[in-house]
């Protein structure tokens, strides 16, 4: 089945969940009024449909490789990423004065989930670009802003992270590549790295590098990172790409899933680099980049989940077995109603949380007010988990939906969980932003939380009068809720940690109820999303309960099983 954009339901999130009509009449963002982002949403499905969705299984079937130092990619991802930068889509949220369209990030943020349904190798490259933008945004010199964003914001050149080493994954601060001054303002940048995203392409003019690195005086640990820019090519005075620099592809990896996303090992031999930020103050920076990737990795999780759920759904409305109180299709079957019911609810709830994630942070950046801020801070980590976990289960779900039919790989099913598979892992593996979650997330003594519950709570009391039952259930998951989060903020670390995932996941269950219930009384109380939320609250939210018993365990257990019991 050709991939379908989900506008019609981003755009309702939009106008009726996640709040961005407020976002709208806010003096930063006046520009984003109902015509224009109808505009830019209808033009984004399009480009998705038309252009990426096509790209799919070429990207799979036809993966990156290296040839004699050259990285080549899939028949037709040339012309993908030109028609993304053509039409402006990475720039959408980027500053003005150097190009962009200077559009809220919640615009920029549905987009990605719509390129990521329809193409999620080739998507990456413009997610990495614009995180890259984002970061030079903040903490570059101006020197820097004026060569690199312009090129960066119009496609001409792409970007990229180099975080992890082989002896440095999630503990960034073992990182060993160095970096020495050169008497002239720049830097040679000596060490590998691995795991780098379309480090490079035959088709993009320059690949510009993100880079971790020591200075010789650093201090150990992260508090001894800096960042360092080190472009493919070093531009000429002309600003155009100039000599190679010192760096190069070693090799790609064979990947489980995204074969048509190159991604590569990196030598660094000395290669010239410029310092963005302050010394030692490179995670600062790079925090700045991988805020914005983790939100989008989200959204890649939840465009992934999507197009596996509209796949499987035309394949249960098609295939015939069995029979069924509707005759014919086995979407009559009740276990392939519940699956699909379940998917299609997660998705909504998934999509209306991540969206109201990117409202908050456009909303701190339109008012500098520290509650919005505080917010967009407590609801990122929920997000990226929560979007990348639905993108993995609505995708095993939509194999098992297939049947036998969804382990051969002619179908397309598979690929879609091999795809997505990746994305609780990078950008902060969803452990990470678990622990995230329970400690610095909660390190205000809870108020963010507090503040989230409180409006959870409202939200069902003015439902009650619609939908007494959901509302009800929803108004007492928020309680229970309320009692663990007190609970988690009595515990040490690693009674915290030993919870963060269960407590992570019961946050999304009712911020999904929530969001649903929202959602149905938008609707009068009576409709498709009305039942759609029926079905959330009585079948997904009561989950909620045996994760935050799960939450309260504590970590003894845990630890009273020794290594070698574990290995009995």
């Amino acid at each position: 089945m050709p991939y379908r954009a989900p506008v019609a339901d981003i755009r309702f999130l939009l106008d009726h969940v996640a709040g961005f009509p407020e976002l709208a009449a806010t003096a930063r963002f006046a520009e984003a009024t109902p015509d224009l982002t109808a505009a830019i949403l209808d033009g984004a499905g399009r480009l998705c449909e038309e252009v990426m969705a096509p790209l799919q299984r070429v990207g799979d079937l036809h993966p990156a490789r290296l040839e004699n130092g050259i990285v080549r990619t899939p028949p037709g991802f040339a012309e993908g990423w030109r028609a993304i930068a053509q039409g402006g889509w990475i720039g959408l949220a980027a500053p003005t004065r150097h190009g962009g369209m200077g559009l809220p990030q919640t615009l920029a943020m549905a987009v990605t989930e719509m390129m990521s349904g329809a193409c999620l190798a080739l998507q990456i490259a413009p997610l990495l670009t614009q995180g890259q933008i984002e970061a030079l945004s903040h903490h570059a010199s101006d020197a820097l802003k004026a060569l690199y964003l312009p090129k960066l914001i119009s496609g001409e050149w792409s970007g990229t992270m180099n975080l992890t080493e082989p002896q440095a994954g999630s503990d960034v601060g073992a990182v060993r590549t160095v970096a020495v001054p050169k008497g002239d303002g720049t830097y040679a940048i000596t060490g590998q790295k691995i795991f780098i995203s379309w480090a490079d392409s035959e088709f993009i003019g320059n690949v510009v590098h993100l880079v971790l690195a020591r200075l010789p005086d650093a201090p150990p640990g992260t508090r001894g990172i800096s960042l360092f820019l080190v472009p493919r090519n070093i531009p000429d005075a002309s600003g155009d790409p100039g000599a190679r620099n010192s760096l190069r592809v070693v090799s790609l990896e064979h990947k489980l899933g995204l074969h048509g996303s190159p991604t590569a090992m990196m030598d660094y031999d000395g290669a010239t680099g410029w310092l963005v930020g302050e010394p030692h103050r490179g995670m600062a920076a790079m925090f700045t980049m991988m805020n914005n990737a983790r939100l989008g990795v989200g959204m890649q999780g939840i465009g992934v989940a999507e197009a596996a759920f509209q796949q499987a759904l035309a394949y249960a409305r098609e295939r015939r077995q069995g029979a069924t109180p509707q005759g014919g299709a086995i979407i009559g079957h009740a276990d392939i109603r519940r699956m699909l019911a379940a998917m299609r609810a997660e998705i909504f709830a998934a999509r209306a949380i991540a969206l109201s994630c990117a409202v908050a942070i456009d909303m701190a950046d339109a008012t500098e007010q520290a509650d919005w801020a505080a917010r967009a801070a407590f609801l990122t980590p929920i997000a990226k988990a929560h979007g990348t976990d639905t993108g993995v289960e609505v995708a095993s779900a939509g194999v098992q939906v297939h049947g036998g039919m969804g382990f051969v790989e002619q179908t397309g099913a598979a690929q879609y969980l091999r795809d997505v598979r990746v994305t609780p892992i990078y950008e902060g593996t969803n452990g990470i932003q678990a622990l995230d979650l329970v400690g610095r997330k909660l390190a205000d003594g809870g108020e963010a939380a507090w503040r989230l519950l409180e409006e959870i709570e409202q939200g069902a009391e003015a439902a009650r009068a619609l939908l007494p039952e959901p509302a009800g259930d929803v108004w007492a998951a928020a309680e229970t809720l309320r009692e663990t989060t007190e609970w988690m903020l009595t515990q040490d670390q690693t009674d915290r940690f030993a919870g963060a995932v269960p407590f992570l996941r019961a946050w999304a269950r009712v911020l999904g109820g929530h969001v649903h219930l929202a959602a149905a009384r938008a609707e009068g109380g009576a409709g498709p999303r009305t039942a759609l939320a029926r079905v959330f609250v009585a079948r997904l939210l009561p989950e909620h309960v045996a994760l935050l018993a799960q939450a309260r365990a504590g970590a003894a257990g845990l630890y009273a099983l020794s290594d070698d019991d574990l290995a009995a």
